[in-house]
């Protein structure tokens, strides 16, 4: 059975094409597959329109698309100014259900690194809930993003089925593209100080609001404190019985 379904999730990773969305197919394909993958109510869903005009401004829009034509994933950036300086905020990566794990969403937001370095532009950002620990190792060790900003309920209430209920808290994370990290991701050095939160996390969020309302509000102080005492999220570690954040003294310039 195991090598029936690895071979299964090859053949759907090899029929994958990647390219630009270009044009309102595209882009109602996205508008579609917001509802599969995080079951947004109408009123929580990035619209055609949305697409349309960040496409028109420099914005970013790749999918990963089947043999048919059908959308499998896609991410969306729009450009974004802070302190004079620019840079691309990734507001959205979504990957079906039946080709997740199949590196699609690396493959994704390499795209749109390759883009941002042809265009010059140094930085990358996007967030994610500091309690979805395979996003966090994702973004960190995987990709070579740095953290050093949390946001409180940054969404307010969400329709979306996966948040639980729980307040939509995220992490920021930083991808400087040309950088060091982003080049040899994983290498984050010895950490001076370690966030701890438990690999079980994922099922408690699912089974018990209260337990993970605890730990999300544990986690929001302990990270506001670290940052504010000029400390970065620059490894994550997973273990069998618990996964750490590890920080160190931020290695980047803010922008």
């Amino acid at each position: 059975m195991a090598t029936s379904q690895a071979g299964s999730g090859t053949k759907l990773k090899d029929e994958l094409t990647y390219r630009a969305c270009d044009g309102v197919d595209d882009f109602r394909q996205c508008v579609a597959l917001q509802k599969s993958v995080w079951r947004f109510a109408d009123e929580d869903l990035l619209p055609t329109r949305l697409f349309v005009v960040g496409q028109k401004i420099g914005g970013q829009i790749f999918g990963a698309f089947d043999s048919h034509g059908k959308l499998a994933g896609f991410c969306l950036s729009i450009p974004a100014l802070r302190n004079g300086k620019s840079y691309l905020h990734s507001h959205m990566l979504g990957v079906l259900p039946q080709y997740q794990n199949l590196h699609v969403g690396r493959r994704l937001k390499l795209m749109q690194r390759d883009d941002a370095i042809a265009r010059a532009i140094p930085l990358i950002e996007w967030t994610f809930d500091p309690l979805e620990l395979k996003n966090a190792f994702f973004n960190v060790m995987r990709l070579g993003a740095i953290v050093r900003r949390y946001v409180p309920n940054q969404y307010g209430a969400s329709s979306s089925a996966l948040q639980h209920g729980l307040p939509t808290d995220r992490l920021v994370a930083e991808w400087w593209v040309t950088g060091d990290r982003a080049a040899s991701p994983g290498n984050s050095g010895l950490a001076e100080k370690r966030i701890v939160c438990r690999a079980d996390i994922l099922e408690v969020k699912q089974t018990d609001s209260k337990a993970a309302l605890d730990v999300q509000t544990r986690l929001r102080e302990e990270f506001q404190a670290a940052f504010r005492d000029g400390y970065a999220v620059t490894g994550f570690e997973r273990g069998d019985k618990e996964c750490a954040y590890l920080l160190d003294r931020a290695p980047q310039p803010a922008l």
